[in-house]
């Protein structure tokens, strides 16, 4: 017989979980396309998409079919083992991108760390173990774990777990010149998000993207690109670098890639791949049967003319309601991101206010993120329905007009 469910609270949170995070004061139990209901039966409509990861809505009819049927089917092997929907998923993401090989793991920081690694080691084997510099940037951010963390260019994340990962240098993002500076023959990877999303919304300049693929042909250097965040449709392509016409060397992708199942993958080619062996590096989880094939189900809606093409529609709609907020209330300096990744700055007047606004949001029925303390951030589901972003956007600027009036 089945038991009978805990009752929980918010209040439960802060007396089980790590001290890690500061979750808003209502509990989400459900969630059907663009809304989630609260323990109390209140609605929200959901900007925030799980931090850019549910990409087709919560509960997307063919994920949870998949999820059910996998789910009955074989869940886990091991990588001692190989399994159908990871050889299946590889090959989709092979065909669709300019990889030949693939590495599957479980978060964004998972595939960040197979990234960097795999950058390190391929110098090591192909030019000289002294080539281990890495080029990073200011306000990046790559994931938590202990390498990643050290990559990511903001130390309110990597400061006060002891000695840090060696070679690693951070630079302003968008400036070449800062690049060639300190770019020589010991460097083997540039890392860089094409746009960085934690950072504050902000994309790189075309020509900055070129320069850096120039720079590391010119200095036998990895262009590893992280699109944990802007990859999967977000951009309005499958991936952001195709907006530059600019190759990586190493890709990597989580987030909207399993739709909200935890899965994530590191994207390169045969030369790269070919310094790696078994044993080499590997995961317990990665490239489960499970993750992979709802993966699967989630890369073939995203990648169709249909999704993609639709995120520009949808954006400009937002960015409309945005400029009509802006125009009553002189809230923000610029509105930018590119697709469905949108960062809205606010003015100096406003500064600070990200956070109350959020809050302010949450109370309204509409939930959002902020990227820093002055950055307003909107990554919605891409098939958000045009009435979702309208009602969403009233509700939001309710909320703003009430941090306003304080």
């Amino acid at each position: 017989m089945a038991q009978e469910k805990m009752a929980v609270t918010r209040q439960t949170f802060d007396e089980v979980i790590l001290p890690v995070y500061a979750p808003a004061q209502f509990v989400p139990v459900k969630g059907k396309g663009s809304r989630i209901w609260d323990q109390q039966g209140k609605d929200y409509i959901d900007f925030s998409g799980g931090i850019a990861v549910t990409a087709l809505g919560h509960c997307h009819p063919a994920l949870v079919e998949t999820l059910k049927s996998q789910g009955e089917t074989l869940w886990h092997t091991s990588n001692v083992f190989t399994n159908e929907p990871a050889l299946r998923l590889a090959s989709k993401l092979i065909a669709a991108t300019f990889a030949e090989r693939v590495f599957f793991a479980n978060s964004g920081a998972e595939a960040n760390e197979a990234a960097f690694k795999l950058a390190r080691y391929y110098a090591s084997k192909r030019h000289s173990p002294y080539k281990s510099k890495i080029i990073a940037f200011h306000n990046a951010f790559h994931g938590r774990t202990l390498f990643t963390v050290s990559v990511g260019g903001q130390p309110k994340y990597s400061d006060g777990f002891g000695p840090k990962p060696a070679d690693i240098v951070h630079v302003p993002f968008n400036d070449l010149d800062a690049v060639k500076a300190v770019i020589d023959d010991h460097t083997c990877a540039i890392v860089v998000e094409p746009i960085q999303g934690e950072g504050g919304v902000v994309p790189a300049t075309q020509a900055f993207m070129q320069g850096l693929r120039e720079l590391c042909d010119r200095h036998q250097a990895l262009l590893v690109l992280d699109e944990v965040q802007s990859g999967m449709g977000r951009s309005g392509k499958l991936f952001a670098h195709e907006h530059y016409g600019v190759t990586p060397d190493i890709l990597t992708t989580a987030k909207a890639l399993g739709g909200g199942f935890p899965v994530s993958a590191m994207l390169t080619s045969n030369e790269i791949a070919s310094t790696m062996a078994p044993g080499v590096h590997g995961t317990t989880y990665g490239g489960n049967p499970l993750a992979c094939a709802v993966a699967e189900t989630a890369l073939d809606i995203i990648n169709t003319p249909e999704v993609l093409n639709g995120v520009d529609v949808r954006r400009e709609r937002f960015v409309s309601a945005l400029q009509a907020l802006d125009a009553r209330y002189d809230l923000f300096t610029e509105i930018r991101g590119k697709g469905l990744l949108i960062g809205a700055a606010l003015k100096p007047q406003h500064a600070g206010k990200a956070r109350d606004i959020l809050q302010a949001a949450a109370e309204a029925g509409v939930m959002i993120l902020t990227a820093g303390t002055d950055v307003i951030r909107l990554v919605p589901s891409l098939i958000i329905t045009p009435e979702e972003i309208d009602e969403g956007m009233a509700r939001f600027a309710q909320a703003v007009e009430s941090v306003l009036a304080h």
